[in-house]
């Protein structure tokens, strides 16, 4: 008789790599602290403000518009994590995009990681190393400061 453990199932996810292994060890960040691999609770909690102040502008400028909103949030995007390496959300929970270089992220990984935010999809799906697929196609990573 054939058990289900003899052929494995793709509900038990993909193999564990053991007790010694921790999101950003594989691009040489450490495990915790300044320069490790910002947790999902940060990352919401950094979206969840600017989207908050993208809103506020939005009702006062445009009667709450839905694509003003996600225009004024790529925007803040662009401009803020393409210059600074990270958004007012980002700094507030003590994150900045960076390059896997460890360099601020600029204009250009900025403008593609914010476009394909905005998409949503790309920054749902991610990898072992909590990087979305903007990131990876951004060339970036969110780190702790």
């Amino acid at each position: 008789m054939v058990e289900r453990r003899d052929i494995s199932s793709w509900l038990e996810g993909p193999p564990s790599r053991g007790e010694g292994h921790w999101p950003g060890q594989r691009l040489g960040r450490p495990r915790d602290g300044k320069g490790s691999i910002a947790r999902p609770g940060r990352r919401l909690g950094a979206l969840a403000i600017d989207w908050a102040l993208c809103t506020l502008i939005s009702a006062a400028f445009f009667r709450y518009d839905g694509m003003a909103t996600l225009g004024i949030f790529a925007i803040e995007q662009m401009v803020l994590v393409g210059t600074l390496g990270y958004s007012v959300g980002h700094r507030v929970f003590g994150m900045q995009v960076q390059k896997l270089t460890g360099q601020a992220a600029g204009f250009g990984s900025g403008i593609i990681r914010t476009l394909l935010i905005c998409l949503v999809i790309p920054a749902v799906v991610f990898d072992e190393d909590q990087r979305g697929l903007h990131d990876r196609a951004a060339r970036t990573v969110l780190v702790r400061i």
